[in-house]
């Protein structure tokens, strides 16, 4: 078992990902993802007695680790809402932001919230526990299209249509409310050497769809972007190809499309200037840190 460093999960590449902000005493910084507040810490310790920190996350469990310090405020709200809540606190601009997406070990161990099909425990997988939608709602309401293209999209799931075939067969005689329940409507389908994979791209898939986490990544991108001062950085954290792409796309072009857009004289308007080349976590980190194993940092600067 993973000895979780900050009683909530180890932060990835910490250092890497906050060297990559290239910290000055007295700027203004956020950390969009709070979680267990390892990276806020670290940002923390570079700030000087000057510099700020707006820390968010939108999970209650979050709330017990927040940090005693001035310098410092936690904003209890998904991060899609950066503008309006930099506007409520009074910054026109930030001089970093640091996101490490995905979803932490905190909740892939905690069995009460079924990210997990380790557990059988209720279909949840709410970042936040006061938001309507969950898991089974989806899995219970959505149509056979409807699921198939959330498996699609958001798990890339060749099978996915099979799997919401039989997830509205299942469905049809009894609610599937639990994650032995949607295991058992699936299981068939996967071979036994690629069961674990692929229900792992299906959970995935699932809690993309009820987080709206796509949205909300592109919301929060473009609302940092026009936060940020020039000379600003973002350093974000991916762990799987949708959101890298998308992460890719924005610091690269400017949208979430990856299309690059030039004026009457062959001039692009991207407002960012990607840096080096990504980083991934190196062996020991790794070893010490499963979670770290598909994780990728991306780094750019506001022109």
């Amino acid at each position: 078992m993973t000895i979780k460093a900050d009683g909530y999960h180890i932060p990835v590449m910490l250092k890497q990902s906050v060297d990559g902000l290239n910290i000055r005493e007295g700027g203004i910084y956020v950390d969009v993802t709070f979680g267990g507040g390892g990276h806020s810490r670290e940002i923390l310790s570079r700030i000087g007695d000057n510099g700020r920190l707006y820390s968010f996350d939108q999970d209650a469990d979050a709330e017990r680790n927040i940090i005693d310090d001035n310098r410092f405020t936690f904003v209890r709200s998904n991060f899609r809402y950066i503008k309006n809540w930099m506007r409520y606190h009074g910054e026109e601009h930030i001089d970093g932001l640091l996101a490490d997406l995905g979803v932490s070990s905190h909740h892939l161990d905690d069995e009460t919230r079924g990210f997990s099909f380790r557990f059988d425990t209720p279909l949840d997988m709410r970042m936040n526990k006061r938001a309507g939608l969950n898991a089974a709602d989806v899995i219970n309401n959505y149509s056979e299209e409807q699921l198939a293209d959330v498996f699609y999209l958001y798990g890339e799931l060749r099978q996915a249509r099979q799997i919401a075939s039989l997830i509205t067969k299942q469905r049809s005689s009894k609610r599937i409310e639990t994650t032995g329940d949607l295991k058992e409507a699936v299981g068939k389908l996967f071979a036994r050497e690629r069961e674990k994979k692929e229900l792992a791209k299906l959970f995935q898939a699932l809690r993309i769809e009820v987080n709206h986490e796509m949205d909300a990544l592109k919301e929060m991108l473009n609302g940092a972007i026009s936060l940020l001062a020039p000379g600003g950085r973002l350093s974000v954290i991916t762990y799987h190809s949708i959101e890298d792409r998308i992460v890719k796309n924005i610091m690269k072009a400017g949208n979430a499309e990856g299309k690059i857009v030039q004026d009457f004289f062959g001039r692009t308007s991207c407002p960012m200037k990607p840096l080096g080349k990504v980083t991934t976590a190196d062996r020991e980190e790794v070893e010490t840190n499963p979670r770290s194993r598909s994780a990728k940092l991306r780094i750019a600067e506001k022109i």
